[in-house]
């Protein structure tokens, strides 16, 4: 296969499947499916082993804040809007449980190079969230019971009053958050109930894997960031990632994501993450 169109790469996951579709032996003389998927499952499950921690750890530093409000928190810091940290994650938990400007300045201040507005925006629309939906005091612990709950987060996020910025990302960060803090419950998916969130270095994972014919189909829409919210796409582009993970046993959704994120990612730390 001809490797000029993929991007430079820049972690271990992008290296290895540019030599998969360089020797080439799958469809379309693409690289072989089966190595593709092996390779995604072994990259995810190394790089949710951190991720578990991460979330349990946050969770486990503000027992009595909602938990949703620290899973809100960790989706911000995953999207790469705030630096990951226990302190940030107490500060919005607090603005968003009570809205003041102290709790709001020391958030901001963990902005990384996007500055503090999207922080600032996000933490807006997600207080006008949790203002009108009703969510369980805990996290849910079966998979039906949270895709429950992310239907009444995304319902008033399809009206024309849609918050601004809760976007795709922030209208799934928080629910991935929530499978992250509880493996054994993360490890049963195996279908998007819930939805993860289907955009950025997800959609170009999914790209270069309908590319090199690992996908039949491509991805829905565009590379969504933290304002546009496509229903179709976040359907579409998780059922992509539903076909991988049945492709191959032994890993569940969330350990497809990762692994499609490490390979679509350009955060110029992932090269440090595996």
């Amino acid at each position: 296969m001809d490797t000029k169109g993929l991007p430079k790469p820049i972690n271990e996951t992008q290296r290895e499947f540019q030599r998969l579709c360089e020797a080439g032996g799958g469809a379309r003389g693409g690289p072989p499916r089966g190595k593709v998927l092996e390779l995604l499952r072994s990259s995810g499950k190394h790089l949710n082993l951190h991720a578990h921690r991460e979330a349990q750890n946050h969770l486990a530093a503000y027992p009595q804040a909602n938990p949703w409000h620290v899973c809100f928190a960790i989706g911000l810091s995953w999207g790469h809007l705030a630096r990951l940290d226990v302190d940030f994650t107490g500060a919005v938990a607090s603005v968003l449980a009570n809205w003041n400007d102290g709790d709001l300045r020391v958030a901001k201040s963990f902005h990384l190079d996007r500055g503090p507005t999207p922080i600032e925006q996000s933490l807006r629309g997600g207080h006008s969230l949790f203002q009108r939906v009703i969510l369980p005091d805990t996290l849910p612990v079966t998979l039906n019971r949270l895709s429950s709950a992310q239907e009444r987060w995304i319902s008033p996020i399809l009206s024309p009053a849609r918050p601004r910025y809760i976007g795709s990302w922030n209208a799934t960060a928080m629910f991935m958050a929530a499978l992250f803090a509880q493996p054994s419950l993360a490890s049963q998916q195996t279908e998007p109930k819930p939805m993860l969130p289907p955009g950025g270095p997800i959609f170009k994972g999914l790209q270069m894997l309908h590319k090199a014919g690992v996908l039949k189909e491509g991805p829905a829409s565009s590379d969504l960031d933290d304002q546009a919210f496509e229903p179709g796409a976040l359907y579409v582009n998780n059922g992509l990632l539903q076909d991988l993970c049945a492709g191959l046993p032994g890993w569940g959704l969330i350990d497809v994501h990762s692994g499609v994120y490490m390979l679509g990612t350009r955060h110029p730390q992932s090269g440090t993450w595996s």
